[in-house]
């Protein structure tokens, strides 16, 4: 997860944007706009604002103090992610159309063709069931799963 928070030395709301992230335990970038130029700059590019608090949460903008967008923008960058575009397999199973650099679906040596077969001992009966199949994987866990790679069944472990 990548967070910066753009701010000021007398910023009230800056003062509070960074104790909630610091009473949360997540690790952010503070950047000061007031003494660093560039970070004003890219302040005003990412968000167009000339105005602070500024939080860029994995690129979702959050301008001033709003404790509820900031709070569903961290569950969103929590929860644990594929890294695999996804379609349903014609038979069942859930068809790998792309895989991200550097996501867990990478590091699990899954290939764009894999089909999906069990995630977590369950059958995967489609795109949308992996989707919820997910929804219920926390951060730390590590899930077996099963895919077919042309006529081959073959197994790895997802890390996330």
């Amino acid at each position: 997860m990548d967070i910066v928070v753009y701010t000021t030395p007398t910023c009230a709301y800056c003062r509070q944007v960074v104790q909630y992230l610091g009473s949360l335990g997540i690790a952010f970038d503070q950047r000061d706009v007031s003494r660093d130029a560039r970070a004003a700059e890219e302040m005003v590019r990412v968000s167009g604002q000339q105005g602070v608090p500024v939080t860029v949460i994995d690129g979702e903008v959050i301008v001033g103090y709003d404790r509820p967008r900031l709070d569903a923008a961290l569950a969103s960058a929590l929860r644990p992610r594929l890294g695999a575009a996804v379609a349903d397999a014609e038979g069942g199973g859930a068809w790998v159309g792309r895989v991200r650099a550097g996501s867990t679906a990478e590091q699990a040596g899954l290939q764009p063709g894999d089909v999906l077969v069990t995630f977590a001992g369950r059958t995967v009966r489609g795109a949308v069931h992996l989707e919820q199949l997910m929804a219920g994987v926390q951060r730390g866990a590590r899930i077996a799963l099963q895919y077919r790679r042309g006529e081959r069944l073959g197994e790895t472990l997802l890390l996330f």
